[in-house]
């Protein structure tokens, strides 16, 4: 078993509900759709337009694999972007 923290800001917290999830998944995309959510309308409109901070590492590759990885940032667009 792998636990990756997935944490959520700003747009993106506002539409998952909470902070933070622990999942245990292969892929980003994986995890993001392991991922229970207050607003699934929200989410799907804002998911794709997110950038992902995979260990520090930037990426929007939902083939990115998470075996071994700590912790996925999600971060919205934010103002200008």
């Amino acid at each position: 078993m792998s636990v990756t923290r997935i944490r959520f800001f700003a747009a993106a917290r506002a539409a998952v509900g909470r902070d933070a999830f622990d999942v245990d998944a292969r892929t980003l995309g994986a995890a993001l759709d392991a991922i229970p959510v207050e607003d699934a309308e929200r989410w799907a409109a804002l998911r794709g337009r997110c950038s992902y901070l995979v260990d520090g590492i930037s990426t929007k590759d939902a083939a990115t694999p998470l075996v071994g990885v700590g912790l996925v940032d999600v971060m919205p667009p934010f103002a200008g972007g």
